[in-house]
């Protein structure tokens, strides 16, 4: 190693450790109160990402769920499909439940873009959102079947 890279790296580690010996003694410096507050954690929540088998009983056992294909361009649906809602544009959609409580299914061909609309959901304040692990393409893979008619989506 050269002299420059281990005058830097020694650098670097100095630096460091100064930062770190400020925390220690900004600390220790005789307060009562803690030199860094943590807040405690929040809850933070999230879609249910189900495999095949349990999506398909999750739609069973939820008939009231809306059952949402989010991919674009179209490529297949799965038997049940209640709405075709782009991913990217699923917070405007009007085919959602007013009830944010309310069980709400998505898939997507492959997953990402399902995760993407599950995530907007979830921030958007819905509290029971389930998401097809692998989409479309796991589904099929499950030995499920996939219906193949563009027209379903109404456009």
């Amino acid at each position: 190693m050269s002299y420059v890279a281990l005058h830097s790296r020694s650098r670097r580690v100095l630096t460091a450790g100064v930062g770190v010996i400020a925390l220690i003694s900004a600390g220790c410096a005789g307060s009562d109160q803690p030199a860094i507050s943590v807040a405690p954690a929040a809850s933070i929540a999230t879609a249910t990402l189900l495999a095949p088998a349990a999506f398909g009983d999750y739609v069973e056992a939820n008939p009231d769920a809306p059952l949402i294909n989010v991919h674009v361009p179209y490529e297949q649906h799965i038997e049940g499909t209640d709405a075709f809602i782009p991913f990217d544009s699923i917070r405007e959609s009007p085919d959602l439940p007013t009830d944010k409580s309310a069980p709400i299914a998505l898939y997507c061909r492959s997953g990402n873009m399902s995760a993407q609309a599950a995530s907007d959901l979830v921030a958007d304040g819905y509290t029971n959102v389930v998401d097809l692990d692998g989409g479309m393409n796991a589904w099929g893979a499950a030995g499920n079947a996939l219906l193949d008619d563009p027209a379903a989506t109404g456009t």
